[in-house]
């Protein structure tokens, strides 16, 4: 073997971030993986985890920055090699997310390069379990799986929330109750088990946030832009070095410029961007919209020819005075959206009936999407099949506060926009910006209604409604 040959077998099998670039290689068609800030410090963390100077990690890093691959691919089969009979437990939010990378770790420990490096062969390799000719297993689980029976050294909990799923506290609450019931009962010894917790923040409360409140996790937060001067003191195999990124910069220039980063800021909204990609969760008890964000026309700077488009909040249930029905009437210009109109009112059926032939005939809608659930379900019916075609039932698939929060983007970016002056445009305005923490929501779920829909029609030309008649 030449010197050269000798010198990488070395780091490669000593130096987890050289391991990891060939793991990279192998699963990208021989692409190199260019040494970069956050890998360099993932790859250190993830060492001092297995060498159990760490037993709880939380790594907070942005989506796409390769954070699976380096803690789920390539550091369990580089664990084989340093402590041939560990046990290992992987776990994803789903289960076709953990056996995807359970696959591409068999794919890694299969090569040849792998078995001559270790001397290490996969004796068992069903989907979820791989299995290492020295006693080493690796285990792929999602959240709620099934463990019974399982033991691990190390657990590895890779992105346990859906993003969709995030904003319900149910949901947070069953991902917590998991690593507080289950993942700490399943550790072989519960004194140098270790747990690594690597994340994208989705929320407050999320796990991560619930690992930090409880206290005795070690935290390597990674903001895609840097929110200050930073130091790292680097110590590998290879050196001992500090690494520095100045405030301002990209975590991974290379990949994720600042360009880049700015399209998606301005694409996915403040709110989503600080969570998601500067790992510092802001909390959801209120001031999800602006009221600067909303751009004002005024009635001559409407565009011609608009499409319109009204959106029904009906009271929960016929003939019910409490709660108000609200309808917003909406232009559409390109991807644009202008509020013509609010109607908020206390009705009872026959009445609410009226009011929606009465609207549509007003503003000359095209369109009257009507929600399909509790009084709306019968409203629609009767109104569509009295000759009202314009009307179609819209049913969302995610509660109301995550509705609304999908759409803080298209808002925050401009393209909703209000007249300048209306005698119900205060108390519209009052009901968006103080939402979920004010008395009301009708026009916040008329609003989140709409623009969803729009969403839902700009990606297909068919939504994902249907209307009477089919």
């Amino acid at each position: 073997m030449s010197r050269a040959a000798t010198v990488l077998t070395e780091y490669l099998q000593w130096d987890f971030l050289t391991f990891t670039q060939r793991c990279f290689a192998e699963l990208h068609g021989g692409e190199p993986l260019p040494v970069s800030y956050h890998l360099e410090l993932m790859a250190e963390r993830l060492h001092n985890v297995l060498e159990g100077k760490i037993r709880r990690s939380v790594i907070n890093v942005p989506p796409r920055h390769l954070k699976s691959i380096m803690a789920s691919v390539a550091f369990p089969a580089f664990c084989f090699g340093w402590r041939p009979t560990i046990q290992i437990i992987c776990v994803s939010y789903g289960q076709d997310i953990a056996d995807k990378h359970a696959r591409d770790c068999r794919t890694i420990m299969n090569t040849k390069w792998y078995r001559d490096l270790f001397g290490i062969t996969l004796t068992g390799q069903r989907a979820q379990e791989l299995v290492a000719s020295t006693g080493g297993v690796r285990y792929a689980t999602s959240i709620g799986g099934t463990l019974t029976g399982r033991g691990a050294d190390i657990i590895i909990i890779d992105d346990p929330h859906k993003s969709d799923e995030v904003l319900s506290e149910p949901s947070r609450r069953s991902v917590i109750d998991w690593l507080q019931n289950t993942a700490y009962s399943r550790l072989n010894d519960k004194k140098t088990g270790r747990i690594v917790l690597v994340m994208q923040r989705l929320h407050e409360e999320d796990l991560a946030g619930a690992a930090l409140a409880q206290g005795g996790w070690d935290l390597l937060r990674l903001p895609a832009i840097a929110e200050q001067d930073e130091e790292f003191k680097l110590s590998t195999y290879v050196n001992s070095r500090c690494l520095r990124r100045r405030k301002g910069e990209a975590l991974d220039p290379i990949r994720q410029p600042l360009e880049t980063l700015a399209k998606l800021r301005a694409e996915t909204g403040e709110y989503n961007f600080a969570s998601q990609y500067q790992q510092a969760p802001v909390p959801a008890s209120g001031g999800m919209v602006k009221r600067a964000w909303f751009r004002t026309y005024r009635p001559a700077e409407l565009p011609p020819h608009l499409e319109i488009v009204q959106s029904w909040d009906t009271a929960s249930k016929a003939g019910e005075f409490n709660d108000y029905s609200v309808c917003t009437t909406w232009g559409i210009a390109g991807n644009k959206a202008y509020l013509i109109h609010v109607h908020r009112d206390r009705h009872e059926y026959p009445s609410l009936k009226r009011a929606v032939r009465e609207q549509q005939q007003i503003h000359r809608a095209s369109v009257v999407l009507i929600e399909d659930k509790s009084s709306g379900i019968q409203l629609a019916q009767e109104l569509f099949h009295e000759g009202l075609r314009a009307v179609q039932r819209y049913s969302s698939q995610i509660g109301k506060f995550e509705r609304m929060h999908a759409q803080t983007g298209v808002i925050e970016n401009g393209l909703v926009l209000v007249p300048e002056s209306e005698p119900w445009l205060d108390a519209y305005l009052h009901e968006l910006t103080l939402f979920p923490r004010g008395k009301h929501d009708d026009q916040v779920d008329s609003t989140s209604q709409f623009l969803e829909w729009l969403k839902q029609r700009s990606m297909s030309p068919r939504a994902m409604f249907g209307s009477y008649g089919r």
